[in-house]
C-alpha cells in the first residue's frame, strides 16, 4: 500500500500541478489512513470497506479533529482511490459514492465517554426530581432515543425483564431498543421512589414514564432545558441538546467497533450512510451487540 501511495503522490506532482502543501497535507492523510488499516489487519487496498473509510473519519472526529480536516481527508482518500481505479489497480471504488454532506449526518456533536459520565451524574438522586432527571439522562443515552420518543414513553413500553424498550419513532413506526442495566436500575429508582409523588397531580393517570411536577407527560422544551441545565452544572462547554446524547449514543457505539446497521436499527434510521436498502437486523444481534459495546450496558 506504501507503494501505491508513491505512486500516487508521483502522480500529484507530475499530472496534477498541485500545490506543495496541499500534497503535504494528502500524503499525511494517506499514511495515517494506512496506517489505520494496517493496525485493521487489511492485508492490501483491495480490501477495503466503506465502513474502514467512515471509522477512520470517526476516530478523526474523536481526536478532535475539525470538520475542514476531516473533509480534507476524505477528499484525499476519494482521490486516491479514483486514481487506482483509474489505473486498473481497483476493482471497486467504495469511497467514490461518499460525499461531505452525508458524512457529516454520520459525524455530529458528540460527548466523550468522561464528559457523559459527568453529565449523567449531575442529578442527584435524593429528591424526586433528581431520581426523575437521572433516569431521563440515563436512558437518553443508554437507548439513543430522540427527544419526542423519550417523551411519548409510557409504562406499557418498558420490558426491563427483557432488557429493552418499545418506542414510537417517526412515521408511527414502532421499534425495539435494548436498554442497559446502569439505566434500567436508574428508572426503576425514580418509578419506586419518585414517580408515586408526581402521579395523580394532573387530575388523571398519565400513563407516561417520566412526569412533570404537576404529573403530566415532560414536554421536549423541559427536557431539552434540563439537559442544558446539567450540562452546565458539569462543567460541559458545549452546547448541548437531547440530540447530542443521540449522536453520542451512536458515535460511542461505531468507535468501540459496533455495526453501523446495528446502530442504524437502534436509532430507527432508515438510511444513515448510503442510499443502500435497508438492512433488518434482529433482536438477538441488537441486544449481543448493544452489551458487547454500550459503556454502560453491564451492571455495575
Amino acid at each position: 500500500m506504501r507503494f501505491l501511495l508513491d505512486q500516487f503522490m508521483d502522480h500529484l506532482t507530475l499530472e496534477r500541478g498541485l500545490s506543495q502543501n496541499t500534497r503535504l497535507a494528502y500524503r499525511r492523510d494517506l499514511a495515517d489512513f494506512l496506517e489505520f488499516m494496517a493496525r485493521r489487519g487489511r492485508g492490501g487496498i483491495q480490501e477495503t470497506q466503506r465502513r474502514d473509510i467512515l471509522d477512520f473519519l470517526m476516530a478523526g472526529k474523536q481526536k478532535g479533529l475539525v470538520a475542514a480536516t476531516l473533509a480534507r481527508r476524505l477528499v484525499a482518500i476519494k482521490v486516491f482511490f479514483r486514481y487506482l481505479a483509474g489505473e486498473g489497480l481497483l476493482a471497486t471504488n467504495v469511497a467514490d459514492a461518499m460525499d461531505s454532506p452525508r458524512l457529516w449526518k454520520i459525524l455530529p456533536p458528540t460527548l466523550s465517554i468522561a464528559e457523559v459520565d459527568r453529565l449523567l451524574a449531575a442529578p442527584k438522586p435524593d429528591s424526586v426530581k433528581g431520581l426523575r432527571d437521572r433516569a431521563v439522562l440515563e436512558t437518553f443515552y443508554a437507548t439513543g432515543l430522540r427527544v419526542s420518543e423519550l417523551a411519548g414513553l409510557t409504562l406499557s413500553s418498558l420490558h426491563f425483564d427483557a432488557e429493552y424498550v418499545r418506542c414510537i419513532g417517526k412515521g408511527d413506526k414502532e421499534r425495539v431498543v435494548p436498554i442497559g442495566r446502569r439505566a434500567i436500575d436508574a428508572v426503576r429508582a425514580w418509578l419506586e421512589r419518585g414517580r408515586p409523588a408526581y402521579a395523580g397531580r394532573g387530575g388523571g393517570a398519565c400513563p407516561a414514564v417520566f412526569l412533570s411536577r404537576r404529573g403530566r407527560s415532560l414536554n421536549r422544551i423541559t427536557l431539552w432545558r434540563q439537559i442544558r441545565a446539567y450540562a452546565r452544572q458539569a462543567g460541559i462547554r458545549k452546547r448541548i441538546s437531547p440530540h447530542v446524547l443521540r449522536h453520542s449514543f451512536a458515535s460511542h457505539l461505531l468507535a468501540n467497533g459496533a455495526s453501523l446497521r446495528v446502530i442504524q436499527e437502534m436509532l430507527g434510521h432508515a438510511d444513515i450512510s448510503t442510499t443502500q436498502i435497508y438492512t433488518h437486523v434482529t433482536g438477538k444481534q441488537l441486544k449481543k451487540n448493544y452489551e458487547r459495546f454500550h459503556p454502560r450496558a453491564a451492571s455495575k
